[in-house]
């Protein structure tokens, strides 16, 4: 009896143990803005997982690429304690997103890199592996693409626009008038400049080649792909086709290809944790009349139905057409013409409550009566949220009812980052669902929608140097602005159940610019 007791006793501890092990996750990020770090790692750690990663001080940055050599040794170091690996391929290659569309790797060494992760596969082989990696971006012009080369500033707009005649010719016959302008523009961009460009490009395609090999022969458990910033036609799209078809016997459970880039992480770790509880949320989706799932928005190469349905894949979920049945039901804002327009523009972002939003507005409170758990994907804007809509849900009292958000920047990073969080929200209480609903409210709504055009306004007002994409001597004064505009926002129009307060609110510009914000707070009861 004695000895069962303690074979009993032994056999708890040893799960005890296996159980906590499971809970942990290696997670190297694409870089350290808070979309890609600190709000993955928020929804993770509700759900009681451990998630690590690389010191901070090795994650990439703004003005920092990142080290992949220091990444790869953390990770084998890790890996004995682990339950899975979610990995920016970006970050093992270049060190960033950013850098790697600046880097002067040879391609010898970026295929080096990229084979560690065979080696380390077969050091860990069972680990499961949830890559993600991008397409590098085709930025419509050199005026908002600070972190492409020098020559993209001047030459920036008359490349995109020949990548577009490019990649068109290859899905359609050219007309007359585009075969002269094709030549046109090619003429008119330095031969060193586009050669630098398409080679960089190059570099990056063939590692993703690499990396569907290494999806088809099971070294990643799943390969996700995002096109960065892109069009309907452009470089991206042209590239997404190629790895599109190359993949295409692989099937969407093990890789995809999709529009998109700083969601990507937060899918994988959705994915991992679904792997880990073999559990397959259920997601339908309700899009608003009009255009709907057609809708093609600025900064995509696709429909936003064809990149909800990849995200929910990604995710680890299955798209059903039951509402009544699902974990998850997804209600997509999006204007019935089918255009987006720039959360920053004040005369599109007005609240006054359009017809299209009344016919949005009415099944989400159906939805909401029936107790259906309801996420809200705002894309109708690129950058920020819908003012109108976000005044609704206040006036009617929906902001904590419904179970989840999003509407921060293009509409597959809005929609994609919410996928990954929403299909979690599952086995969260209210209080963290919450909490991420107001991370949500505080970035998408009170900055990137109203309070990043003020600070922007603002910072040419103050001395020194700086401007809103790199704000040096002005930082100080802006970051006690924001923190003082936030505080007021969220006071004003967040409708927080009673016995709740917030706390320690903390906002500041991680990046030294007004692109994005860092919104911390303390849900208090």
């Amino acid at each position: 009896m004695r000895r069962i007791f303690f074979l009993l006793m032994a056999l708890m501890i040893f799960t005890s143990t296996a159980s906590a092990q499971s809970k942990k996750i290696l997670y190297v990020p694409i870089d350290n803005r808070p979309v890609n770090f600190y709000q993955v790692v928020q929804v993770a750690e509700k759900l009681g997982y451990e998630i690590l990663t690389p010191p901070a001080e090795l994650i990439g940055s703004k003005k920092f690429a990142g080290d992949p050599d220091k990444f790869w040794a953390w990770l084998e170091e890790n890996a004995p304690i682990a339950d899975s690996a979610v990995i920016s391929t970006d970050a093992m290659l270049y060190g960033s997103l950013i850098a790697s569309r600046t880097h002067d790797l040879t391609a010898e060494e970026i295929l080096t890199r990229a084979e560690n992760f065979k080696t380390f596969h077969e050091k860990f082989p069972y680990l499961p592996i949830y890559a993600f990696g991008t397409i590098m971006r085709t930025p419509r012009s050199g005026s908002n693409a600070s972190a492409e080369p020098d020559y993209y500033k001047t030459y920036g707009a008359t490349i995109f626009n020949y990548t577009v005649l490019l990649d068109k010719q290859e899905l359609e016959k050219l007309s007359g008038g585009d075969k002269q302008a094709l030549k046109k523009l090619e003429a008119e961009i330095p031969k060193e400049y586009l050669d630098d460009w398409f080679m960089r490009r190059a570099k990056n395609s063939d590692a993703n080649e690499l990396f569907i090999e290494y999806a088809r022969a099971g070294v990643f458990n799943y390969f996700l792909l995002g096109c960065d910033d892109s069009a309907r036609y452009s470089q991206t799209h042209r590239e997404s086709r190629h790895l599109t078809e190359l993949g295409a016997d692989l099937g969407k459970t093990v890789f995809q290809v999709t529009s998109g880039a700083d969601e990507l992480g937060m899918l994988m770790i959705a994915r991992a944790i679904n792997n880990s509880r073999k559990v397959t949320p259920f997601v339908s989706v309700m899009y608003n009349e009009g255009d709907g799932a057609d809708t093609f928005p600025s900064y995509c190469n696709e429909p936003i139905g064809i990149s909800i349905d990849a995200a929910i894949i990604a995710a680890g979920g299955l798209k059903i057409p039951a509402h009544e049945r699902a974990d998850l039901v997804l209600a997509v804002n999006t204007r019935e013409n089918g255009k987006t327009f720039e959360a920053a523009v004040a005369k599109k972002n007005k609240l006054r409550l359009r017809s299209d939003l009344k016919t949005f507005i009415k099944p989400v409170k159906k939805f909401l009566d029936k107790g259906y758990p309801v996420a809200i994907a705002d894309v109708s804007f690129a950058n920020g949220a819908d003012n109108a809509l976000m005044k609704q849900l206040k006036r009617d009292n929906l902001q904590f009812k419904i179970r989840a958000y999003g509407g921060w920047n293009t509409a597959t990073n809005s929609s994609g980052f919410l996928i990954g969080a929403g299909v979690l929200t599952k086995f969260m209480d209210d209080k963290d669902v919450a909490e991420l609903l107001i991370t949500r409210y505080l970035d998408d709504w009170a900055y990137q929608a109203n309070v990043r055009q003020e600070i922007v306004g603002a910072s040419y007002g103050i001395a020194g140097e700086g401007n809103p994409s790199d704000l040096k001597e002005k930082l100080p004064s802006l970051e006690k602005l924001l923190n003082e505009k936030m505080s007021a926002f969220a006071n004003s129009n967040l409708r927080l159940p009673k016995h709740w307060r917030l706390e320690d609110l903390q906002f500041r510009f991680p990046w030294q610019r007004t692109f994005e914000c860092d919104a911390r707070f303390k849900l208090a009861e």
